[in-house]
């Protein structure tokens, strides 16, 4: 047996692996630091070799495109309910077990230096482990009741990183954010999964796809309702608006871990999820209609705040909430190509963005503002060319790997007629390069701040991200529109159709890029246009962009006065209208009990007069019932 046909049959090992180095350093290695990082790089790096030989059995399968290789044993049966548990493997599967192992090792190679002397070494690998697991798990699942236990894992370890340093108030409330947000979510893809259980009766992703398309035409708005409930699942997950607060947030974890979140993880689960459920939203074209509008406005509107904040990790994470709406828009249009593709060269430029970042402010002891920062590149020129080259892949520059795939997003969403999404990702794509310029120009190019004394970093930081640059520039050359049986090729839902090279849609995002670029240039680099002058003659926009068009206020203005509201109302029915019945119940037996207490004298006589007054009692009763036999009977008759 050949690899690739090995690790087709035994895909299953791939989340297994991480999952044993989980149990290895949580116990027998928890006091050794340096054999602990060892097993988490080695068995996730054991994945990793395994999901190329995935991929490469994809590559001599190409029959797996229409029928996935899936493998599964009964989990539990009742009447009505039948669970299965296995390895659901075609290119879409293939293709992200690649980037998640791929990244996963990569950010564990760059933590042995940047967590480097920490207390808490042993077990920050311990949870990069069982993170790695429950997202391969997710991905490899056959069904969505094994997806969504998987899920929830992914969820309970993004809580557990975000929160890694739960000392400080900021972490534990940041975790603790991320972790109620996404509940919201889960919520109501756990009423989908419902739904889909009780109309389908099964939860296998290719016995669904069997009977959607029947059921849909015969139930067109109950299949709409599920569609949306399953979705709003992927809108907290992936951070949507307006489910997007808690992401921004989670930068309070180390950066290695914003890396695996943001670039692999948590956030890309929600987009995995509606791409493996896409024969579900193909047949609700209305909840498909509400997944692209959506993610354009999501994308939109992220890009909008990231304009003028001035932490780098916030630029950057709202830069990925940016960028997810842009997959979740490519897939509400119906390019599921585009989507995934996106979501591969997203994986490579967004890791390689924030292991730079972890880089500069390892350098400078946490200094979090790009304005406190300025002339790191002389400082640090691995990490300033690193930022750079993400930088240019994200804004859309030509031949980077976000090109390839932005422009594969714009172009469908063209096609498709939505031109109201197609301008406002247009917007979305200059704004993008604007927001990432001006943190590479202030940051990297500015004037040096003499308070810092930055160096760069160690070679085991240095060599993860060399890798991620090189995959931030060529990664996106397997879908080019001239890439014969390229990405859109193993990678889509229906008939194959090769891409056609649009130029009006190329050179326009092209022209929009080096339009960003060059605006943030004449603003930040060469100072030609005065940024505090702009910002106060954009007056209330800079304001609302600035304070995040003050959804966190609102929010907690609702909870403040709805959900607090709420909850002190039901507090006082539970205190005194439930408990009021209850204790009223017990007043009323007690009082009972102490006047039936006086009828124990222990006089026999006593007990014989109420035993008499008694059974003439119920003669009475029933002899106005009409039974006159009991009447007859206090008459004396017969």
């Amino acid at each position: 047996m050949d690899f690739a046909l090995f690790s087709l049959n035994n895909a299953w090992l791939i989340p297994l692996l991480p999952f044993v180095a989980f149990v290895l350093i949580a116990f027998p290695f928890k006091n050794m630091e340096k054999t602990a990082s060892t097993t988490a790089i080695l068995f996730c790096g054991a994945s990793f070799l395994l999901s190329l030989g995935v991929v490469a059995g994809i590559l001599q399968h190409p029959e797996l495109i229409e029928q996935p290789f899936i493998k599964e044993v009964r989990w539990f049966s009742m009447p009505g309910l039948s669970i299965t548990m296995g390895q659901y493997i075609d290119p879409i599967s293939a293709m992200m077990l690649f980037v998640v192992t791929l990244v996963a090792t990569m950010v564990m190679i760059y933590s042995t230096g940047y967590m480097h002397g920490d207390p808490g070494y042993t077990r920050f690998f311990a949870y990069l482990s069982l993170f790695a697991c429950s997202m391969l798990g997710l991905v490899i699942a056959t069904n969505l009741l094994q997806m969504f236990i998987f899920w929830e894992l992914v969820g309970l370890c993004s809580y557990l990183l975000i929160g890694y340093y739960y000392f400080k108030d900021s972490a534990r409330e940041a975790a603790k954010k991320a972790f109620m947000t996404t509940r919201i979510g889960d919520f109501g893809l756990l009423l989908g999964i419902m739904f889909l259980q009780i109309n389908f009766g099964t939860l296998e992703f290719a016995e669904l796809a069997d009977k959607l398309p029947a059921f849909a035409l015969a139930h067109p708005a109950l299949i709409t309702l599920i569609g949306i409930l399953v979705f709003i699942g992927p809108i907290g997950k992936s951070g949507q608006f307006p489910l997007h607060v808690w992401l921004p947030d989670a930068m309070e974890g180390p950066s290695p871990v914003s890396a695996l979140i943001h670039a692999a993880t948590m956030v890309v689960a929600g987009v995995y999820l509606v791409a493996r459920a896409f024969t579900l939203f193909q047949v609700a074209p209305e909840a498909q209609h509400f997944v692209a509008y959506i993610g354009g406005f999501t994308a939109f509107f992220a890009a909008s705040i990231a304009l003028t904040q001035r932490e780098m990790k916030r630029i950057l994470a709202y830069s990925t909430v940016s960028q997810l709406g842009y997959m979740m828009m490519a897939l509400g249009v119906g390019s599921l190509t585009a989507s995934m593709f996106h979501l591969m060269t997203h994986a490579f430029f967004k890791a390689l963005m924030f292991l730079a970042a972890g880089s500069a402010l390892h350098a400078l002891h946490g200094t979090a503002d790009i304005f406190e920062m300025g002339g790191l590149r002389k400082k640090m020129p691995w990490t300033a060319a690193f930022m750079v080259i993400g930088t240019l892949a994200i804004a859309g520059i030509p031949p980077f790997a976000g090109f390839w795939s932005k422009d594969e997003i714009l172009l469908m969403t063209k096609l498709h007629g939505f031109t109201d999404l197609y301008i406002l990702a247009s917007l979305t794509a200059f704004m993008t390069a604007f927001y990432m310029s001006r943190m590479v120009f202030v940051a990297f190019f500015g004037k040096e701040n003499p308070k810092n004394h930055p160096h760069e970093s160690p070679w085991n930081m240095i060599l993860p991200m060399a890798v991620l640059a090189v995959l931030a520039i060529v990664g996106g050359l397997v879908g080019t529109p001239w890439t014969e049986h390229g990405f859109g090729y193993w990678v889509r839902y229906g008939e194959y159709h090769h891409p056609e090279v649009d130029w009006s849609v190329m050179g326009g995002s092209v022209v929009l890029a080096v339009a960003g670029i060059s605006l943030a240039w004449a603003i930040y680099g060469a100072k030609l246009i005065d940024n505090e002058k702009l910002a106060r003659r954009a007056g209330i926009l800079y304001t609302l962009s600035y304070r995040k068009f003050f959804i966190d206020e609102i929010y907690q203005a609702i909870n403040k006065t709805l959900v607090a509201g709420t909850a002190r109302f039901l507090y006082w029915v539970d205190i005194h209208i439930v408990d009021g019945f209850i204790d009223g119940l017990a007043d009323g037996t007690g009082w009972a009990g102490r006047r039936l207490r006086r009828v124990q004298t222990g006089q026999l006589q006593h007990y014989a007069m109420i035993f008499f007054f008694t059974v003439v009692l119920m003669a009475v009763m029933m002899g106005l019932m009409g039974n006159h036999s009991a009447m007859a009977l206090i008459g004396g008759g017969k």
